[in-house]
């Protein structure tokens, strides 16, 4: 299994991206062999959760399998969320400014769902601290970091802050993302806590597949890290029926 942790469907205001759609994006999974992507909704991330939400769950209807949902929660708006059907939840605290580690965001640790969250160096609002800090409150939820902090100059410090929080892994999609800095993730954290991700549509899929596929690693701390450890962090939400 190829499993893509972090993915988007819509448009967005700041960005070009050439073709937001479902069909699209599952077209080219088919093309380069990824079995599914979690996916949430730009619309959600950005001013409604509740529509966004439900588009997403529209397109995971459509493409049976190879969709996964990271249903938003606006912690200004307290968005409904559901327990079935789902991967888990997709904060972005620095779209919604607030800090990640606020009581705001306690209907989503009482859930106990997987968590994929925006992490950003130095952000006020989802810095890899803050990680640490929600982890030592919520050791049980299992909490993705996007992007492992975003920049390369913060990549080993989210790593390090984080290392005595086992729930938390590094999720590395990005821009300035590359194979080789996927390696030293996964030799600083360990390769079971680093968890391969492409940001597609925002970024493209071809290019994020390209990083995992061509990284230095092994050919078992790779399949770890491009399917193996989310597999494990979604458990029957995979087995059951999530993925084909």
């Amino acid at each position: 299994m190829i499993l893509d942790a972090h993915g988007h469907l819509g448009p967005w205001p700041d960005f070009l991206i050439p073709d937001p759609t479902a069909d699209g994006m599952v077209s080219l999974m088919d093309r380069i062999g990824v079995t599914a992507v979690g996916i949430s909704h730009l619309l959600g991330v950005g001013p409604d959760a509740e529509q966004g939400n439900r588009l997403a769950f529209e397109a995971a209807a459509r493409h049976p399998g190879r969709l996964g949902v990271w249903q938003v929660y606006n912690p200004h708006h307290r968005t409904p969320l559901v327990t079935e059907g789902v991967w888990g939840v997709k904060l972005h605290p620095s779209v919604h400014q607030c800090r990640l580690d606020d009581p705001l965001y306690d209907p989503v640790w009482e859930l106990g769902l997987p968590v994929l969250s925006h992490g950003q160096t130095d952000s006020p609002w989802d810095d890899p601290s803050q990680f640490a800090t929600v982890a030592a409150r919520h050791p049980e939820v299992p909490l993705l970091m996007g992007h492992a902090g975003l920049f390369p100059y913060g990549f080993a410090r989210a790593a390090e802050v984080v290392a005595d929080h086992p729930g938390v892994l590094l999720e590395v999609c990005g821009s300035k993302m590359t194979g080789r800095w996927i390696a030293r993730l996964a030799a600083l954290a360990g390769p079971e806590r680093v968890v391969w991700g492409t940001d597609s549509c925002f970024l493209d899929l071809r290019v994020g597949l390209g990083r995992i596929a061509l990284a230095p690693l092994g050919e078992s701390d790779r399949a770890l890290i491009q399917g193996g450890n989310l597999a494990r962090v979604l458990g029957h939400r995979v087995t059951g029926g999530t993925l084909p």
